[in-house]
């Protein structure tokens, strides 16, 4: 744990590509990527869940549906300096407040959110989700402008793009020597009709898909279904699937031609052999992915200086 995460980056035994920075534009489909990924946590081994920093407002009622949902044996809240707006969270506090998407004992039995969808959410038997268990350890320090909210969010930025790139390094050779550039790499063709596309953050109308896709960041996944494509694609789904991601890679490029895309990925190809789905999602390339690209004379593709703010 200790040091950066790019340093040290491991292949998850699940994840879920949500797509965004914050989940605050979809906070329901939040809490079914934790309780998907959660689901195939066998109890073998203590489990550390690292919930996230936004802890006012909705993100404080989201915590508390967390918790209610995963059932700890322990929570640490780690307070700030001089600052009083977030309560203890002990599990008289959690059993009687309102979340989200949870109600609070007071006002009716904890409800949960989609009847259908949690018939496979189990509890120990005789045991009532909607009253927490929990021992609080509640952790104030004493120095001040500790979690400055703005400070902490430009790290986070920063550290994000580290994370990118020490996950895109591992497409360079282990020899020592010159990086190359991305655009010097051999990429994966992956025909159009072999894998279904869906933009995770918006609406994308299908005529510009292409567009929105080339030169962009996308998570490598797994749907159950297989995908079926009478003609050369592309595949289209209406729908965010909840599905397990093997991997991220960029689209490098995109052949109408030929009906392929070009993808640059580390991610090994006894792996590539299951991806049948590319979600694209509100994640950035870093910047200078772009404009660091040497070799390249004149303008650099999908940089503009010339940018109309008025539009």
């Amino acid at each position: 744990l200790p040091g950066p995460p790019f340093t040290h980056q491991q292949t998850p035994c699940k994840m879920v590509y949500y797509g965004q920075t914050s989940c605050e534009q979809d906070t329901e489909r939040y809490l079914d990527v934790v309780k998907y990924v959660f689901s195939y946590y066998k109890k073998e081994v203590p489990l550390i869940i690292n919930t996230m920093g936004w802890v006012k407002g909705d993100g404080l009622l989201l915590l508390i549906d967390l918790i209610r949902l995963l059932s700890p044996s322990h929570v640490v809240q780690m307070d700030m300096y001089d600052w009083k707006a977030m309560p203890p969270l002990t599990p008289e506090h959690v059993h009687f407040s309102a979340g989200l998407h949870t109600k609070g004992k007071q006002q009716s039995k904890c409800k949960q959110l989609a009847v259908g969808d949690m018939e496979s959410w189990k509890y120990p038997e005789g045991e009532d989700m909607s009253a927490p268990q929990h021992k609080l350890l509640y952790v104030h320090p004493e120095f001040p402008r500790a979690g400055v909210p703005g400070e902490v969010r430009v790290h986070c930025t920063i550290l994000r793009d580290m994370s990118i790139l020490g996950y895109l390094g591992q497409l360079q050779s282990p020899d020592i020597g010159a990086v190359l550039p991305l655009h010097s790499l051999v990429p994966y063709q992956v025909p159009f009709n072999a894998v279904a596309l869906r933009v995770i953050h918006t609406d994308v109308a299908p005529s510009n898909i292409m567009y929105a896709l080339n030169a962009s960041w996308v998570g490598l996944c797994c749907i159950p279904e297989e995908v079926r494509c009478q003609t050369d694609g592309p595949v289209l789904l209406t729908q965010t699937p909840l599905c397990d991601c093997l991997g991220f890679g960029i689209v490098r490029g995109v052949d109408m031609e030929k009906k392929l895309y070009h993808i640059l990925t580390p991610v090994p190809p006894e792996n590539l052999r299951l991806v049948n789905c590319l979600l694209l999602g509100n994640i950035a390339i870093p910047n200078c992915v772009f404009v660091g690209q040497q070799g390249i004379e004149g303008e650099i593709p999908y940089v503009t200086s010339d940018y109309n703010y008025s539009i």
